[in-house]
């Protein structure tokens, strides 16, 4: 469902990532891990059409992102580390405005507003203006309006700033959820090892701009000789530091 050949963007004489190839299976939960400045966002701005790579390419549903934009963006669900969100309207409009965007029938938009801010537990201030919403409930909103028109592959970044355990538990336990029963494909950055190494099927690790290394979780471990956690190999893994892209 996500393919990358070489993708490469640079700025400048700066190699954010340096042809990074990727082949993630239909109904995979694959956790994308890095220091900061590894290149992380900036190879989740290419997958989602937000930056032109500068070599290379990135198909999303089996089709190219920038040559088929359109197409791949209508699979295609984002959730960023910082939503952007319009603060002059309520959650409720928000959701509208979304619906509206992807042309989601009236029924489809009724059937799944409502039932996507109950389980996000943002319905109680849906008619509140949005620049009166606390990051979390900005993030969970985000979220709820992903879902709207249920994509096939979601994309998320950081998705764990500013919520509390308990979110973080439903929205894990939710997004592993649509990936076994609905087959749902996540590409998920994230600096929370303890949570990778809980939901992640498949794990790549990426230091200055490269891919250092992918596989299961049990494969990533079983690169330290001596058995530890994720953690442990990620340390060791990066201890030459993250100076590369974003």
């Amino acid at each position: 469902m996500i393919l990358t050949e070489n993708l490469t963007k640079r700025f400048g004489e700066k190699t954010a990532v340096d042809e990074l190839n990727l082949d993630i299976k239909e109904g995979t939960f694959f956790c994308f891990l890095g220091p900061n400045g590894a290149g992380k966002t900036t190879t989740i701005k290419m997958l989602t059409g937000l930056l032109h790579p500068t070599g290379g390419r990135a198909v999303i549903g089996g089709f190219d992102i920038q040559r088929q934009p359109v197409e791949a963006k209508r699979l295609l669900g984002y959730v960023p580390d910082q939503p952007f969100l319009y603060d002059k309207l309520t959650g409720r409009e928000f959701m509208r405005f979304v619906a509206g965007i992807y042309q989601l029938p009236e029924w489809a938009y009724e059937a799944n507003c409502e039932r996507l801010m109950s389980m996000f537990e943002i319905a109680g201030v849906g008619d509140q203006l949005i620049e009166d919403y606390s990051h979390g409930m900005r993030q969970k909103l985000s979220f709820a309006s992903c879902f709207l028109r249920e994509p096939r592959i979601v994309v998320v970044d950081e998705p764990w700033v500013g919520l509390d355990p308990k979110n973080i538990r439903f929205v894990k336990d939710f997004l592993k959820r649509k990936t076994r029963e609905e087959g749902l494909t996540v590409f998920m950055s994230t600096h929370t090892l303890s949570i990778a190494e809980e939901i992640a099927d498949q794990i790549g690790i990426i230091n200055q701009g490269r891919l250092l290394h992918l596989g299961t979780v049990s494969q990533i471990k079983a690169l330290q000789d001596n058995p530890g956690t994720l953690e442990d190999v990620f340390l060791t893994l990066t201890q030459d530091g993250g100076e590369g892209g974003a």
